[in-house]
Order: C-alpha cells, then structure tokens, then sequence
C-alpha cells in the first residue's frame, strides 16, 4: 500500500497546470503526437495527457523527460527554450553571419532535416525559406523572424517576394 500523498497548495496546482499548458502549447506547435511524444519520453500516452493537465501526482523525472523531449529547459526561475538564453534585440536591417535555429521557430521547424548543427548561414537560410514558403504561417511569424526574411531577401535579392 502506498502512502498517501500530501495535500497540495492551490498555488502549487496553477503552477503545474501552466506548465501542462505549455507543454501541450508547444507539442501542438512541433506537431508532435502524444504517441510521439510518449515514446521520446519514455513513457505512456497516458501519462503524456496527466502531464499536460498538470497532475500533481506524475514525478518531476517524468515532468523534466517531457520537456528535454521537446527541447525545452526547466529552471529553478521558471521555463524556457532555447531561444531565450540569448538576449535578442532590435535586428531590423540586420544579417547575422550565423543564424541560430533555436531564435527562429519557423526556420527551426522548416529545418527539420538539418542535422548536427544548431546554426546555419544567411544563404542556407534563405535557401530553405524560400523552398519552403508554402509552409509558413505568416500570420505566426515573429517580428524578429520576419525581419530576418526581410534581410535575407534584402542582402540575396528577391525583396519583392511573398
């Protein structure tokens, strides 16, 4: 017989429940399945689904297996993915010479095929974009991503398109 489980402050179960919306927010975003997600975790559709609700009573290991799955880290001062370990500021007009795939979720998620490296240069990127365009929600386009589109086509031509 197990013990039973302390009691949980509501504070402690918003908090999970955040965490299970932004878990499920992004493995909707990566257009990753459950099932999927499950078996890069190492555990059960189910336990997928308690997660995403916020259970208090799935473990933290199952919890930190999730979001290494998804490519997102947990801190002690609350979540993020990789594209916010680097301060990003105002690129408008501006080219980097190395693109990192992590700032750029459109590119990242265009780039699925890119493997062993987290960069790539401007004419790469480019490159793909303009394969791919038919994929883009532009709608979801962040403004620094957009104005990396609009460099790339500035610096390599085809300013005019899309």
């Amino acid at each position: 017989m197990s013990a039973k489980s302390p009691p949980n402050p509501s504070v402690v179960i918003d908090q999970l429940a955040a965490l299970g919306v932004l878990i499920r927010a992004e493995r909707k975003r990566l257009r990753v399945s459950a099932t999927a997600l499950a078996e890069a975790a190492g555990m059960s559709r189910v336990t997928i689904h308690r997660i995403e609700q916020g259970e208090p009573s799935v473990t933290m290991g199952a919890y930190l297996n999730v979001l290494a799955a998804l490519g997102m880290n947990f801190s002690a001062s609350g979540i993020s993915d990789d594209s916010h370990e680097r301060p990003l500021t105002d690129t408008s007009g501006w080219l980097p010479v190395r693109i990192y795939l992590a700032d750029y979720p459109q590119l990242k998620q265009l780039a699925w095929q890119v493997q062993g490296t987290d960069q790539l240069k401007p004419r790469e990127a480019l490159g793909i974009y303009e394969r791919n365009w038919r994929h883009i929600d532009e709608a979801a386009l962040l403004p620094r991503e957009r104005n990396l589109i609009d460099a790339l086509r500035l610096a390599f031509g085809d300013a005019d398109a899309a």
